[in-house]
Formats: structure tokens, sequence, C-alpha cells
């Protein structure tokens, strides 16, 4: 396993070591001790969730506040998509930047996002199973979201103008400067 920390702090690509011979491949996608010892983090994970989406689905940008913020290590099983995560630790010297890496399950890579970061994915290819693991259980009432197209983000979702697919839920979300201030 290869981990290799972005420019956000505490944010990280994981790159699995892949065998790969005439039946196929394999690969250990996920070991507590060496994931910890590598991150030099100690992370519990509790929950796994996995969504189905279409080509130009955006799913976030959304976080988790207070005692049930989350840290995240995502992935993908089927397809291709852009993973982003945003920085909103206050005080954070890239509070507000983001990180954008296209994740597949042909690259395996996986992002892990500390808590502190708002999520969100946009769908590449014609579908795609995403996969991850939190280290928090979920919590309705502790959600967090800004809409996925906010200006100040400037993110590049790799989808074209119109093209995306979202939900009415995440349409409303407010922008970036009305929940944080830079």
């Amino acid at each position: 396993m290869e981990v290799k920390e972005t420019y956000l702090k505490g944010c990280f690509i994981i790159e699995p070591q892949v065998f790969v011979d005439d039946r196929g491949c394999f690969f250990e996608s996920f070991n507590a001790k060496r994931f910890n010892e590598l991150t030099n983090t100690e992370t519990v994970f509790v929950q796994d969730n996995q969504s189905f989406s279409t080509q130009g689905v955006v799913r976030g940008l959304h976080a988790q506040q207070g005692e049930f913020a989350q840290a995240k290590l995502v992935r993908v099983l089927k397809g291709e998509v852009i993973d982003v995560a945003v920085d909103v630790r206050l005080g954070s010297p890239t509070f507000g930047q983001h990180v954008a890496v296209k994740l597949s399950a042909e690259n395996n890579q996986q992002l892990f996002i500390p808590r502190g970061f708002l999520h969100g994915f946009s769908v590449l290819s014609e579908t795609a199973v995403f996969f991850y693991k939190c280290d928090n259980f979920y919590n309705k009432d502790a959600e967090q979201g800004i809409i996925y197209n906010d200006p100040t983000l400037e993110i590049d979702w790799g989808i074209k103008k119109g093209d995306e697919v979202v939900s009415d839920k995440d349409l409303i979300l407010p922008m970036f400067n009305e929940i944080f201030k830079r």
C-alpha cells in the first residue's frame, strides 16, 4: 500500500499493491494496522456505505457536524468518478480549498477524507458503484452541505454544465459563504 498526502493536511490518496496474473488480480483493499501506521491516525471505521449512480450524477457536498463528524475512506468498485474533498476546518491554512481525485475500478485508488471536510463526487462513467467507510455513525440532524456548483470553490466536476444530475435536496443547499466565513 502506498499513501500520499495531498496538499490538504490529513487527506490522503491510497494506492494498493495489485497482484496480477493470468487469473486476474488480487489486492488488499484495507488493513487497519497498516492504514493507521501509514496515515499516522487512529481511525476506527464503524459504518460502510455503498451507492449506485448513473453518468452525470453529482452527490454532495456533504458533511456531518459536531460530535457526528465523520472521516471517510472512499473508493469506486465499478466505473469512474471525480471525488472531491473541501477543507472546512476553521483555522486550517487550506480552509476553503479542495482536492479532486479521479477514482475508478481500474486504478483502485482510495481517498481518505478526515473529519472537518465536505465531500462529494461526480460520475464520469455510464454507471458507478461507490463505496466508503465512515468512522462515525450517520445522524440526520447533523447533516451539513454546500451546493456543488458554488462559484467560490471553483470545483471542476468533469461534467458539462447543464448535464449534471443533482437531487432536489442538494439543489437547495446554501452557498459556501453563507455557512463559512473566510
